[in-house]
């Protein structure tokens, strides 16, 4: 019998679906006292108790080899009969120590691991039989399957999870983008599901809708685009922190339209949800986007103002991180240059504090306490000139014989001024409109595709004294 015995546990070693149960350890135990101990005690057979007792002796034998060796080691084979389980990257970073994330770039060969966790982790794959035969070679693009066992989840449920698809809990869509992160999987060549369900999401800082004289227009034009194609439209706003993937699976979008300024963060939050998306008023490199002509628009109002004879030109800015507002101030630069004419930094301030409307007054207020003051302006939107105008009127000066001001955007109150606000209008509802237009094109648009819609200087009494406005269109003014 003891050769039969040797044979299984031989069998076993092997790969065969012989397993280390109790019942066999007992069995084994049994044999032993029949076969060895059975001549010492003068071959007396054991009792139906003994056999008890060496089932429960094998028993004991079995869970002692069962622990782990030490914390986070796999746990020993399952018993008799119940399925058994690939070996995942997971358990192999279990019994090394150390991330999946590092298990996977040490198993690839890719780098970031340090020698010493790259034998720790290869040594723990040998020590659990991990198959090495379905890693990817270096510089070969991750799959879903990849990031399925990267995961530990099927495929199905990957699939589901970056697609924002229900069918999946919350904890499990996180474990799923961490792993395509991990993985490097680009999400920009997920399938695109039609657009039915669109999101437009606005920056926290900007949700004063009812004060904001520029986005709510904006927004009208996505609403109109998206009515006229029988488009759902959700409108939501962002901040730093939030969980915006749970805000895309909630809401069922199926495309994003995010208006005005993101900083990185929230757009690499944006991107991680793996939805169309497109910037409005906004540029961030390759994501598709649609502005007005900030720079023409600048260099417009700034050359206007060089051409009525002004001589010092003062730009008053706002917070330069925005794309539209560094495009302005980057115009107005560039028209001083060509015009001949030097760049005075004591000319060149921005609202104080930037980001606050009222920060115009302490601006203007700084550049007319200047030796030399300013007798033009060029604000970066209306609602700041509208400041400096009546801050200048405040404090005396006739508006425009003293000085002339020129503001951009074009909001309703501009031309209701005494005087009347020239300024660069930007054509808000069309940025929406073909915000949610190229949305819609994209799985067909170019990559990175970046729309200008023209702008137009209008030049009203507050720096030319004209009764009525001057139009001068300026969309193909470009650097």
């Amino acid at each position: 019998m003891l050769p039969e015995i040797f044979a299984w546990s031989s069998s076993t070693k092997s790969g065969a679906e012989a397993r280390w149960t109790p019942q066999n350890f007992g069995l084994m135990f049994v044999f032993f006292s029949k076969d060895i101990l059975g001549p010492l005690t003068g071959n007396v057979k054991l009792p139906t108790l003994g056999r008890c007792a060496a089932l429960a002796l094998g028993a004991a034998i079995l869970g002692r080899m069962a622990r782990p060796s030490k914390p986070g080691s796999p746990t020993a084979p399952p018993a008799q009969g119940a399925a058994v389980r690939d070996v995942t990257v997971r358990d192999v970073a279990a019994r090394a120590g150390v991330s999946a994330g590092s298990v996977s770039r040490a198993l690839n060969g890719v780098g970031g691991v340090s020698p010493g966790v790259q034998a720790r982790v290869r040594q723990a794959a040998e020590d659990l039989g991990y198959d090495r035969a379905g890693l990817r070679s270096a510089g070969v693009p991750a799959r879903m399957s990849d990031i399925a066992a990267h995961a530990g989840v099927s495929v199905g449920s990957v699939s589901r999870a970056l697609k924002s698809l229900g069918g999946v809990s919350a904890a499990t869509r996180q474990r799923v983008l961490q792993a395509a992160g991990e993985l490097g999987y680009d999400l920009g060549k997920l399938r695109a599901a039609p657009i039915t369900r669109l999101g437009v999401l606005v920056h926290r800082g900007d949700n004063a809708l009812s004060s904001n004289l520029f986005y709510a227009p904006v927004l009208h034009g996505a609403e109109q685009a998206c009515r006229s194609r029988k488009l759902a439209m959700v409108y939501s706003t962002a901040g730093s922190g939030e969980s915006l993937n749970t805000l895309v699976v909630d809401q069922q979008l199926d495309g994003l339209l995010c208006v005005g300024y993101f900083e990185d963060e929230l757009l690499g939050a944006l991107r991680a949800a793996g939805k169309p998306l497109v910037l409005v008023d906004h540029f961030a490199g390759e994501l598709p986007s649609v502005n007005s002509d900030n720079f023409g628009g600048a260099y417009a109002a700034t050359t206007h103002l060089l051409q009525q004879g002004r001589q010092r030109v003062a730009f008053i800015g706002g917070q330069r991180e925005h794309f539209s507002i560094a495009e302005r101030r980057r115009g107005y630069l560039q028209a001083l240059a060509d015009a001949g004419r030097p760049h005075v930094p004591a000319l060149d301030v921005r609202r104080d504090p930037p980001e606050q409307e009222e920060g115009a007054r302490t601006a203007m207020l700084n550049l007319l306490a200047l030796v030399e003051p300013p007798d033009a302006v060029f604000a970066f939107n209306d609602s700041t000139a509208i400041v400096a105008l009546r801050t200048c009127q405040q404090a005396g000066l006739r508006v425009p014989q003293d000085i002339a001001l020129v503001g951009f955007d074009d909001i309703d109150p501009a031309a209701s001024l005494h005087p009347a606000l020239s300024t660069v209008r930007v054509p808000k509802e069309a940025l929406g409109a073909r915000g949610v237009e190229l949305l819609l094109e994209l799985p067909d648009a170019p990559a990175a595709t970046h729309i200008v819609v023209p702008s137009e200087l209008i030049v009203r009494a507050s720096s030319a004294g004209h009764t009525g406005p001057t139009r001068r269109r300026v969309g193909a003014l470009r650097p």
